[in-house]
């Protein structure tokens, strides 16, 4: 087994090095896949401005004192065929509807009418009124406020079941347990038990649910067996036909900010996703927002009043509050979130009557107690403002590029799709890349989402020649003539420019649900690039202020020559003379796979150890997902 001990900061996750990608598994319980530990690990300096908490769960520390052992798989060994099974089955439940048409997906029920037949078959129609639920809506943030709430009840003491969307490398991501995803026995255990017994009572009227209601009832399922003290639950898409509304009283609701997001689906005002969203309220029960437009929050205060519901604006979390400590998620926006997940956890404990029982001490309102810092400080998120030092240089060398010539690669991940998410990944970028160029003293280096700690570097670490560069892709649904504009300009009034802007399809199918060590398609070079080469005149108009040649809009480049990747020198050529070269502009390319883009990447900084490349990969989570699986291989 070709195990390297040594350990990196990549990204915040404490991860080991592998010379071959299927060499060795390190498992909790039975199988641990990189993605395990994403959930809160982290490192502390204990010379750090506010290190009296480690940067790490405690409990979740004490969990792999215990759990944790080391398994060997001969080298190219497949998945256990129940998890490829499971995988195939999960597949086969993605519809074929184009996101936003309304239409029902087969039966003659609605969503949450079939929703909670599924349940009733399931047995669990009154087990989950026993789940004490926090229910959480919103178009930005929902991630990063469960993520804080599941963090700080879990430092608290209790046991807590999480449940969010998209996952980025493996499924198993959607459901954590006390902080890590469900190991992969559990989750076959669970999984095959909804499966069998969904399939042996679909009729024609009643067909097996789509893949989103399933992976819901399979949360709910999860969590009631698990018997967790908390089940956080994100809602997916809107708030009042989303499938997780089946929850008729939760503990308490939260509403993140919103803003312009599947419009296709929740309409085109603010005023109509603000109905969508504040569909999850429920009568009497508390619910908490954060501060919004006056146009969506008129509509969430009158559907409270409606259902009399107590509705408080919730407060950022004050960073003097902090005790000295960082949020262990990145920038302003973070403060947001974070103090919405505060309020949540402050009711949910005051209605479940833990509140004066474990926190005799600390007075409501006042100073947040210790286990909510420990909470705030510690919570991980993957692809949202993330940043991944990418080691592939340091161990791969070739034996013609020594290991000491090679420069510095880092990628910087926010899956940002909205005109306002881009603008806060802006700010977020700008404010992260120059950090880590930061000439003072100590070097700046990494760890957690998107956070800097200090690490002293030698001095020809400040001679390096730095390269920013935009690596996007987004769904077609989404309008790139809003979301690019709005990333160029906040970027540009930050005084941070891209030397170059790739576009790349994505790894990802959305007719296939993957795992963690699901291959690589095998298409990937004959994707269609009309879309890829769409974003690159949109961009060249927006940086340039003019049209592309026309030969990109006759169709011939729909396809391209994997081997015809742009040699090294694009990286150095001066943006301000852009013009076509071998049918792509200076400062932009489409180029054909992710997988040879990210080795094109790798060899220029090979060849140059006075470069730092630093790519800001943003325009959709499945293309953040899809460079973190290309990077671990």
């Amino acid at each position: 087994m070709l195990l390297n001990s040594n350990t990196y900061l990549e990204g915040g996750i404490f991860e080991f090095s592998f010379f071959h990608k299927r060499n060795c598994h390190t498992v909790f319980g039975r199988r641990w896949s990189s993605t395990c530990l994403e959930a809160c690990l982290g490192v502390c300096d204990p010379t750090a401005r506010g290190s009296r908490f480690l940067k790490m769960s405690s409990q979740v520390m004490e969990k792999m004192r215990s759990n944790v052992v080391i398994e060997e798989y001969p080298e190219d060994s497949p998945l256990p065929s129940s998890y490829d099974s499971a995988m195939e089955a999960l597949s086969s439940l993605i519809t074929r509807q184009k996101r936003g048409d309304r239409s029902s997906v087969g039966g003659k029920y609605g969503k949450l009418e079939r929703m909670s037949m599924y349940l009733k078959i399931l047995d669990m129609e009154e087990q989950i009124e026993g789940l004490k639920i926090i229910h959480v809506a919103g178009t930005k943030g929902k991630g990063s406020t469960c993520t804080f709430c599941e963090a700080i009840l879990r430092e608290c003491g209790f046991r807590t079941g999480l449940f969010t969307s998209p996952h980025l490398i493996d499924v198993r991501e959607r459901f954590r347990l006390d902080g890590l995803e469900i190991t992969e026995d559990k989750f076959l255990k669970y999984f095959w038990e909804c499966w069998h017994k969904l399939e042996e009572n679909i009729t024609d009227g009643l067909p097996m649910p789509p893949l989103f209601q399933f992976l819901t009832l399979l949360a709910f399922k999860i969590f009631i067996f698990e018997q967790v003290d908390v089940a956080i639950i994100e809602v997916g898409l809107g708030g009042k036909r989303d499938s997780t509304n089946v929850i008729k009283e939760p503990v308490v609701c939260g509403i993140t900010s919103l803003g312009l997001d599947h419009t296709e689906a929740l309409g085109n005002t603010l005023e109509q996703i603000a109905s969508h969203k504040a569909g999850i309220f429920k009568p009497k029960i508390p619910a908490f927002t954060v501060s919004q437009p006056s146009e969506a929050m008129g509509v969430i205060r009158e559907r409270a009043c409606q259902l009399v519901v107590p509705l408080e604006v919730a407060p950022p979390v004050d960073d003097k509050k902090l005790g000295g400590l960082e949020l262990s998620l990145a920038g302003d926006h973070q403060y947001i979130n974070a103090g919405l997940a505060v309020s949540l956890c402050k009711c949910w404990l005051q209605r479940t009557g833990n509140w004066e029982k474990l926190l005799k001490k600390d007075i409501f309102g006042a100073d947040l107690p210790e286990a909510f810092l420990r909470g705030l400080s510690t919570a991980h998120i993957s692809g949202r403002a993330q940043i991944v030092y990418d080691t592939f240089p340091k161990f791969y060398s070739s034996s013609d590029v020594s290991e000491s010539s090679c420069g510095d690669l880092i990628f910087y991940l926010d899956g940002a799709h909205s005109p306002e998410s881009m603008e806060v990944c802006a700010k977020w970028f700008s404010s992260a890349s120059k950090g880590y160029n930061s000439s003072s003293e100590n070097m700046e280096g990494l760890w957690g989402n998107g956070h800097l700690q200090s690490e002293r570097e030698s001095a020809e670490e400040f001679c390096k020649t730095s390269k920013k560069i935009l690596l996007f892709n987004c769904m077609d649904v989404r309008d790139p003539q809003i979301l690019l504009p709005r990333l160029v300009s906040s970027c540009s009034s930050l005084g941070t420019h891209f030397s170059k802007a790739l576009f790349v399809p994505s790894l990802s199918t959305y007719n296939k649900v993957t795992s963690g060590s699901s291959a690589i398609p095998s298409d990937i070079y004959n994707r269609d690039l009309s879309w890829q080469f769409h974003l690159q005149r949109l961009w060249e108009k927006i940086i340039h202020g003019k049209e592309v040649d026309a030969a990109f809009d006759n169709g011939s480049y729909s396809k391209t020559d994997p081997t015809k990747i742009v040699p090294h020198e694009f990286l150095y050529e001066d943006v301000s003379h852009c013009r076509p070269v071998d049918n792509h502009f200076a400062c932009t390319a489409v180029m054909p796979s992710l997988p040879l883009t990210i080795k094109w990447l790798r060899d220029c900084v090979k060849e140059n150890p006075s470069l730092r490349v630093q790519v800001l990969v943003t325009g959709s989570l499945h293309l953040v997902g899809d460079v973190l699986r290309v990077l671990r291989r």
